[in-house]
């Protein structure tokens, strides 16, 4: 493996492109040794296949997107939801990753209820961490920009994730710091210090804000470097707070999609160089 990429990892959706035995394949040649990881091509190729495939490979995957969705208010929904994030923390642990992220949802339809939401996620949360923690997989609450409050996440700012992962212990929920959700909000500093003073950094991941925003912006993360966000500037926050794990690098970007992924993995490997270490 590369050793100036010993941190750098690269998260599948950024080259969702590649199957998974060719995202394995160009990891290998590239060198790169850290992979994150989503549910939906995991279970398409089989998650105990997907686990001896990046195990023989000798990768180690650093996160498994996505659990969540935990806002719901209908009892067979929320138990719908409990279902299916116990079966991400399964797959979690199968594939021998430490770390779930959760996107934990946005407003159910015609509710204006903000507080009530994060509530019901702190509730859906109490039965998730004992049962993660018991196979040895942490929950990550990752805040997203507040554009995406109604539908898909309520938790907008480090500070409301920490305020729901303080209730439960360090070691069974903490936060995911993706710059991309986060630059933008000038008490964001502070808060990647007091998650760090816990222990409750569990994954950085990094995309970068371009502008025009695409239709439906939910894929428009830039490359890095391509945007506004000073990325060594947020390492710099993280590592001053004791985070020394790995760098994943996370792109939702139809033109990347569209182009070769092993290039695109190359490009993604050479910006990482060039602008955060």
């Amino acid at each position: 493996m590369n050793p100036d990429l010993a941190r750098f990892s690269v998260n599948q959706m950024t080259v969702k492109q590649l199957s998974l035995p060719e995202l394995v394949d160009a990891c290998v040649r590239l060198g790169v040794s850290n992979v994150g990881l989503w549910r939906e091509p995991v279970q398409a190729y089989g998650v105990e296949a997907a686990a001896k495939l990046v195990r023989d490979a000798g990768l180690t995957v650093t996160t498994l997107c996505r659990g969540g969705f935990l806002t719901a208010t209908e009892p067979v929904e929320r138990m719908e939801a409990l279902g299916d994030n116990h079966a991400a923390i399964e797959e979690a642990a199968a594939l021998g990753t430490d770390t779930l992220v959760l996107v934990s949802g946005g407003l159910p339809l015609f509710s204006k209820d903000l507080h009530g939401a994060r509530e019901r996620i702190a509730d859906a949360l109490a039965v998730l961490a004992p049962y993660a923690a018991d196979r040895g997989v942490r929950l990550a609450i990752e805040p997203l920009h507040p554009m995406y409050a109604a539908d898909r996440c309520v938790v907008s700012t480090l500070t409301q994730a920490l305020d729901l992962a303080e209730r439960f212990p360090a070691d069974q929920v903490g936060v995911a710091v993706d710059t991309y959700h986060i630059w933008w909000d000038d008490q964001a500093p502070a808060q990647i210090a007091r998650a760090g003073a816990a222990g409750r950094i569990h994954t950085f991941q990094l995309a970068d804000w371009t502008t025009p925003l695409p239709e439906g912006v939910l894929n428009g993360r830039g490359q890095i470097g391509d945007g506004a966000i000073d990325m060594r500037e947020w390492k710099g926050y993280v590592e001053a707070a004791g985070y020394t794990g790995p760098i994943e690098v996370e792109l939702f970007n139809e033109g990347l999609w569209a182009r070769d992924g092993r290039e695109v993995l190359a490009e993604t490997a050479e910006r990482f160089l060039a602008h955060v270490i």
